[in-house]
């Protein structure tokens, strides 16, 4: 990708429709470079030179977890917080524990705002098919929430994408192919630097302007 200190008018037009640059730290576009790289949907990429990458991986000494799930999902967020404490993890269980309709975003928020605050180390997240609170717990900022219906994407949520919330989807998966994924997440550390170097690109999406 190439790196900019400024970006001009003519910089931006003569830039490939699509691509992606790099705007180093203090750089600088300008109002109509700006209008055009829009225009012609180049996005931009601030280096951050000076970032701790390892700060932004997920923990991977995993002592506490904050779970939430919807009203499809009690039985099986039980099962979890059982199966957790049992292996010695403090659990914080922010509901909901009835069959009392609530809404996925409410409780996956719950969740989220735990794990971005650094009170969790992880979190769970469930509802009927773990979509809903996918897309809710990832509207938080420093929240990276993954779907996941096998071991094998678990794994991968952790090791190459810094996943740190975990998404369920209750009618999907029995509590014994649950409790394998979780065990998967939550044991799966991020230790190459190439995968740490994409989650301040992520982080970088967070603050950019539309």
């Amino acid at each position: 990708m190439k790196r900019f200190q400024m970006v001009t008018e003519a910089d931006a037009r003569s830039l490939e429709y699509g691509s992606t640059i790099v705007l180093v730290a203090g750089g600088h576009v300008t109002p109509l470079a700006h209008d055009t790289l829009k225009a012609r949907r180049i996005a931009i990429v601030r280096d951050t030179p000076d970032v701790d990458l390892a700060a932004l991986a997920p923990p991977s000494d995993i002592r506490t977890v904050a779970i939430a799930g919807d009203h499809t999902s009690v039985a099986l967020k039980a099962a979890i917080r059982q199966h957790l404490r049992g292996r010695g993890i403090a659990v914080h269980d922010l509901g909901t524990d009835t069959s009392e309709p609530v809404d996925y975003p409410d409780t996956a928020a719950l969740v989220a705002v735990q794990v971005a605050r650094g009170e969790a180390d992880a979190g769970i997240v469930l509802d009927g098919a773990g979509l809903g609170s996918t897309i809710a717990a990832n509207k938080v900022d420093g929240i990276r929430a993954a779907m996941c219906v096998t071991q094998t994407l678990a794994r991968y949520a952790r090791e190459h994408n810094g996943a740190n919330v975990l998404a369920l989807g209750s009618t999907l998966l029995t509590p014994e192919e649950a409790l394998a994924i979780v065990d998967t997440f939550l044991a799966t550390p991020m230790r190459e630097a190439r995968y740490m170097r994409r989650l301040a690109k992520i982080r970088d999406l967070e603050t950019r302007r539309p």
